[in-house]
């Protein structure tokens, strides 16, 4: 009996209990002299070039210091082989927190100490600034906190505002206020910290609502359409979609005063069923002491940026 049992439990296992992605290890390749420090958002261009968004020495603290980080808090990675192609941002942020390309490869950037969101170049030219710095407010032109940025092609944007006003906010491509939805609470449509935020090919809005532990699902108006939760999702600090619209989030963990126990990346399909799981909390490659942002190139390649951790890691598909 107990044969057949285990023979039944086998047969009923999930597709992806064999791991999908491994860890490319010896990744990236940074001089021995230079260390990111707490490494906050991630991103991939149209070459497959890795930015990370990173505080260096820079630890959050209450208040949040007044002056910038001295040193550069972008560095530029080649998707390949991990060597630094470039490095900016150097005394101009003093927490850095949300990272997106967009598809012209101009590089968005949140700041929650600044309490602003920003637009540069591929190579850090400052293009549009918003927000008031250092002003927080929950007005038109205020962020609280600001995290994350998505873009869509037309150049228009969320920006999901954040740990205070728990909000996402859409603007056009000059940066004017459209529309916002949000407020407090754990209602369909309301948050507990929107973290991070992406879109799909169709438009659709994901926002991971970390502190509810669970991910909503919006159409371009703010539209509630689904949340997906539950152990295999945790508690998703950022999303990212790739070009086949898989979904692809990581799960931070309860970040409580003991161990946590858990941290991993999820990929899921566009109908929210989950497809793999790799990664597990911890300090050896593959593991992650907390997961801050995920991002996937073109080629399946993903990156994740560790904050606790102080890393980025690449993991790539694994062959059938």
């Amino acid at each position: 009996m107990w044969r057949l049992l285990l023979l039944l439990c086998l047969l009923a296992a999930p597709a992806f209990a064999e791991p999908r992605y491994e860890v490319v290890r010896e990744w990236p390749a940074l001089p021995e002299d230079q260390s990111l420090g707490l490494c906050a958002g991630v991103g991939v261009d149209s070459q497959g070039n890795v930015f990370v968004f990173h505080r260096n020495a820079r630890v959050w603290a209450t208040p949040f210091p007044e002056e910038p980080i001295p040193e550069p808090t972008v560095t530029v990675l080649d998707g390949r082989t991990g060597k630094v192609l470039s490095s900016w941002g150097a005394g101009e942020f003093i927490m850095p927190h949300g990272l997106t390309l967009d598809h012209e490869d101009n590089v968005w950037l949140t700041d929650v100490g600044r309490q602003q969101v920003f637009k540069y170049t591929h190579d850090g030219r400052l293009l549009l600034t918003l927000g008031e710095r250092e002003e927080p407010g929950d007005d038109q032109t205020h962020f609280n906190f600001p995290t994350d940025v998505a873009v869509l092609p037309d150049g228009s944007f969320y920006v999901s505002d954040g740990y205070h006003n728990t909000r996402v906010v859409k603007f056009d491509a000059q940066g004017h206020y459209q529309f916002e939805w949000g407020g407090k609470g754990e209602e369909p449509g309301k948050f507990n910290l929107p973290h991070g935020i992406a879109l799909d090919s169709r438009g659709r809005v994901y926002v991971c609502d970390r502190s509810n532990a669970r991910l909503q699902v919006f159409d371009p108006g703010g539209k509630f359409l689904a949340e997906w939760k539950g152990p295999q999702i945790g508690r998703p600090y950022g999303v990212c979609v790739g070009t086949n619209d898989h979904i692809f989030l990581v799960d931070g963990g309860d970040q409580i005063a003991r161990q946590p126990g858990r941290s991993n990346a999820v990929e899921l399909d566009p109908d929210g069923r989950v497809i793999a799981t790799f990664g597990s909390y911890g300090e050896e490659p593959g593991q992650f002491r907390l997961g801050h942002d995920i991002a996937v190139a073109r080629d399946g390649a993903v990156y994740i940026a560790d904050g606790k951790g102080r890393r980025v890691q690449k993991f790539i598909p694994v062959k059938p």
